[in-house]
């Protein structure tokens, strides 16, 4: 099971900045083959599926808590998306044309099919697909395939970040670049232990490092890139066999912590008239408002 909190992993900024070819970049960090809906989906059904789970707990149990982690990134970039369409567009009579400055955006798909938020899709609109997903049986094919998914995932946010300037897109890429490192390095320790191969000596790949990015950097000097989380308040805290000594990269101490770290509060959408979301006028609020009163015997 899941539990759910109205967090996210950090503050976005709130800036006054629309940027929707940044928006559709960013897209490919969400649906593309190396997004987080990938990497969630892999490590979700490699969990479901596993075998010889209690003989071979610390594997499972790693894998079970850096699923939990990505369903908060595929959040994470959702609303990092989010935040780059954000006042794309403003309210006009139909007339006039509200929308026209949509035609000229990469993914139009935005506007067209939803109210100007994240889809599953990849930078070039492609829908995400289960076709993405390997799930051998396999531990140490399935731990290799996480290792190398992982790499691809930090070359494609490295490259997004390169591209665009927007502050929100920025802040979001530079954390996931950070904690996908975390999972690039446990993947590596996992197969160390499972086969005596000192894979970490491969890390980082691409060969720059995190630190190269300032809004990287910034976690890394708090020691972000430390930490693994259990994402359970009492469950999956073997992966304490795996998580453990130094990072390969900088030689700090490796910590596990058994449940999730503090997140912040999940921004409000505003409306957007022009597209008609949430299509609940002042009136329809007030009446709403009252029947939700009489269904709870509220009286004023």
């Amino acid at each position: 099971m899941f539990k759910r909190m109205d967090e996210i992993a950090i503050e976005i900024p709130d800036v006054e900045k629309p940027d929707p070819n940044a928006a559709a970049a960013i897209q490919e960090l969400l649906g593309g083959k190396f997004g987080e809906m990938s990497t969630l989906n892999n490590y979700l059904y490699q969990s479901f599926n596993f075998r010889s789970k209690s003989k071979l707990k610390p594997f499972y149990d790693l894998v079970m808590s850096i699923t939990a982690e990505e369903l908060g990134h595929v959040e994470l970039v959702s609303h990092g998306i989010n935040k780059c369409l954000r006042g794309s567009t403003a309210y006009k009579e139909p007339d006039d044309t509200p929308l026209g400055s949509a035609k000229d955006a990469r993914l139009s798909y935005h506007f067209l099919a939803g109210a100007q938020g994240a889809m599953p899709f990849d930078s070039m609109g492609n829908p995400w697909t289960g076709a993405n997903v390997f799930n051998s049986g396999n531990l140490v094919e399935d731990l290799l395939h996480n290792f190398f998914l992982e790499c691809g995932a930090r070359t494609h946010k490295m490259k997004v970040y390169e591209m665009t300037d927007h502050p929100a897109a920025r802040a979001v890429v530079g954390f996931l670049l950070v904690r996908g490192g975390v999972h690039v390095v446990a993947y590596a320790k996992a197969l160390e232990i499972a086969t005596g191969v000192n894979v970490t000596k491969l890390v980082p790949v691409p060969s720059l490092s995190n630190k190269a990015f300032n809004e990287a950097r910034k976690y890394e000097e708090k020691g972000v890139h430390t930490k693994l989380y259990t994402w359970s308040d009492s469950d999956f805290n073997a992966i304490d066999q795996i998580w453990k000594g130094t990072h390969p990269e900088d030689g700090l101490p490796l910590e596990v912590i058994q449940g999730a770290p503090k997140g912040f509060p999940i921004p409000e959408a505003p409306a957007l008239d022009e597209e008609f979301a949430p299509g609940i006028s002042a009136e329809d609020f007030k009446e709403i408002a009252k029947r939700l009163k009489m269904a709870g015997n509220i009286n004023d």
